[in-house]
């Protein structure tokens, strides 16, 4: 399983961007994905192939939305050795804590 962080930033001339994030949501939710959306970005868990799939829906989404541009960044954790979760990952280091 692989973990994946994706931020998106509408170029809209406005500073709020949270009807965007908020459609995005939307589409994660409908996906069937594990995610936990954090103030600045969203982290979703899934197989590699939904993943890119679904950060091409959430990429897309803004512009089809009216938004004239928008940045998406995107971070994968794709572990092959053991399967890691967010729990997972989480909980490693609160351990060490």
């Amino acid at each position: 399983m692989a973990i994946m962080e994706i931020t998106i930033i509408p170029v809209t001339g406005s500073p709020s961007v949270s009807k965007y994030v908020a459609e995005a949501i939307k589409l994660i939710r409908e996906s069937g994905l594990k995610f936990e959306l954090t103030p600045t970005s969203t982290v979703i868990e899934g197989n590699i192939d939904e993943l890119f799939h679904l950060a091409k829906k959430i990429h897309l989404l803004p512009l089809e939305k009216g938004a004239p541009r928008n940045l998406t960044l995107i971070k994968i954790d794709d572990r092959r050795d053991k399967n890691i979760t967010m729990e997972y990952k989480k909980k490693s280091v609160i351990e060490k804590i």
